[in-house]
């Protein structure tokens, strides 16, 4: 999923000493009443960088831009795009190529094209002109949706929304040949606007999230790819606890995530109140507030209760003094048995934080990662509740994961 469940990070060697500085500032991970404990990382395998089939070519650390790669982790393959060399990679868990999608003109030609061996029976090159990849995910069949960029000359223009609308999704099957694209129509429709995310259930419905200036538009697809819903979602149009009490505040939409196994999408929202200055009594900034989680049914366009998501809390000390404040949680994803992950960057690394969809389990962990070390890191959350991410680092990129999904078994086992 820029893909959803995804969260990214871009840092240039000079930037190591900011977060080293950072971390010597006493930032504390958030208020813990207990200790919490670290998950166990596992190294699944390595890539290299280069232009090679097995290799990443991420970007130009001379420069500062967007970095378009993305990870994505189903039924235990590991599907990587890399939208700058404009190639897709599926590896299995030993770190080897079982389908490769690249564009020609921008990649040497695959060796597997060339090879007669009995490794073709296992591997896979196929040739696609990619323009601009930007997301991925795979259904359980393995059928592979990738977000492309038309060419402008392709691209359309919405003239009453005053939209640009050029971005499509691509349809490979399990076996890498390309079936046809997906436009907000269904096969061979209008180009979508901005897409924010896609992501598949485990029905093997297709979800599009497209951002647009004002609000979302949700374009949920079925197995076949015809359209079944289009929700539009305003985004001052979310419940907002604050204003009902009379408080002078803004709400803000951070992720539109579908469930795995209900027609339900899961909207995290982010609540901000004024800040008066007492010796002016004007406004003088806003505060950090809240977080919660509103689950959203796309048949009706009802929410259900909302779930409260814990804030983490963060101390920067000047001297010996020091200010406390409240740090908001990023939405990972929800797991097929309905817990929702939670993520935030910490002086150890990263801290989990799932809750399990009725609110009454609360799990919090560490993950202990240096993140001076990382150039861009990319996670995903799969259906099974396992936790991967691409660590991007000076030598060499790590595909690693955390078996979230045992903790949680354990848990609820007890």
């Amino acid at each position: 999923m820029k893909n959803a469940a995804a969260c990214r990070f871009f840092q240039h060697p000079f930037l190591s000493a900011v977060l080293s500085l950072l971390a010597a500032l006493s930032f504390s991970a958030c208020e813990r009443s207990g200790k919490v404990t670290s998950l166990e990382e596992k190294t699944i395998f390595t890539l290299g960088y280069g232009n090679f089939e097995n290799q990443l070519n991420i970007f130009d650390l001379t420069t500062v831009s967007d970095v378009d790669t993305s990870l994505v982790m189903r039924n235990g393959f590991f599907y990587i795009l890399n939208g700058e060399s404009r190639k897709i990679m599926e590896m299995n868990n030993f770190g080897d190529l079982i389908v490769y999608y690249y564009n020609p003109e921008f990649n040497p030609r695959s060796s597997y094209l060339d090879q007669k061996s009995s490794r073709e029976t296992t591997m896979k090159a196929v040739e696609y002109g990619f323009n601009e990849l930007s997301a991925i995910t795979v259904d359980s069949s393995q059928k592979l949706y990738a977000v492309d960029t038309l060419p402008l000359d392709r691209q359309e223009q919405d003239e009453k929304k005053q939209l640009v609308l050029s971005q499509i999704v691509l349809r490979f099957d399990g076996k890498g040949n390309f079936i046809d694209y997906i436009g907000q129509q269904g096969p061979g429709g209008t180009p979508f606007p901005y897409i924010q995310g896609i992501y598949s259930n485990n029905a093997n419905e297709l979800i599009v999230v497209c951002y647009l200036s004002s609000s979302y538009t949700v374009y949920w697809f079925s197995s076949s790819g015809y359209l079944l819903y289009q929700l539009p979602i305003a985004k001052d149009g979310v419940p907002n606890p604050l204003k009902d009490e009379g408080l002078d505040s803004f709400s803000t939409i951070t992720a539109i995530i579908p469930d795995y196994t209900s027609r339900t999408l899961y909207l995290a929202v982010d609540y901000y109140k004024s800040y008066v200055d007492e010796a002016i009594r004007l406004q003088s900034g806003v505060d950090y507030d809240s977080s919660r989680v509103y689950p959203l049914s796309v048949e009706d366009g009802r929410y259900g209760e909302p779930i409260e998501v814990l804030s983490a809390s963060g101390e920067l000390t000047d001297g010996f003094s020091g200010e406390q404040y409240s740090i908001p949680f990023d939405f990972l994803g929800v797991t097929e048995s309905g817990w929702l992950f939670f993520i935030v960057s910490t002086a150890k690394g990263f801290e989990i934080q799932m809750i399990q969809g009725d609110g009454q389990r609360i799990l919090r962990r560490d993950l202990d990662i240096d993140r001076t070390k990382l150039l861009y890191y990319n996670f995903d959350l799969s259906n099974s509740g396992i936790l991967s991410a691409l660590l991007v680092k000076d030598a060499q990129a790590e595909v690693v994961w955390w078996r979230t999904d045992s903790l949680i078994q354990s848990v609820i086992n007890n």
